[in-house]
């Protein structure tokens, strides 16, 4: 069983990694007009991704209710990451995101309108655990 949670949180980190390169890759247009999808990440970022190896026991309880549901839980969960691990970081100045210039961001280190990424991200997490 150990072997597969650390199958699943190596898993987990490079798949984020590689969303958050993805993500920060496409703004790199929208805000600076850089056709080279400059991507932007950290290597905190790789093990607080990889937390998304604990969801492992909440998607076996709740795999069979709706997506909708589904993805509302993860969300919620990753939020609560976000905060906890961005406080942290923070607190060690060391968080590598600042979301405190967004409208609807809450002590800079989660943003609310990011409810949607969140929900598809947790959904994504979900069908790669449950190989």
């Amino acid at each position: 069983m150990k072997n597969k949670f650390l199958y699943n949180f190596i898993t987990c980190g490079f798949c984020g990694w590689c969303m958050e390169c993805l993500w920060t890759g496409l703004d790199s247009i929208r805000k600076h007009k850089d056709r080279t999808l400059t991507c932007h990440t950290s290597v905190w970022m790789f093990p607080i991704y990889g937390m998304a190896a604990c969801l492992t026991p909440i998607c076996k309880k709740i795999k069979r209710k709706n997506a909708f549901y589904r993805g509302g839980v993860y969300a919620l969960l990753i939020f609560l990451t976000e905060y906890t691990t961005g406080v942290i970081l923070k607190k060690y100045k060391a968080c590598p995101w600042d979301y405190s210039k967004a409208k609807l961001h809450y002590k800079g280190v989660i943003r609310l309108d990011y409810a949607p990424a969140w929900f598809l991200a947790g959904l994504f997490f979900e069908k790669i655990l449950s190989k």
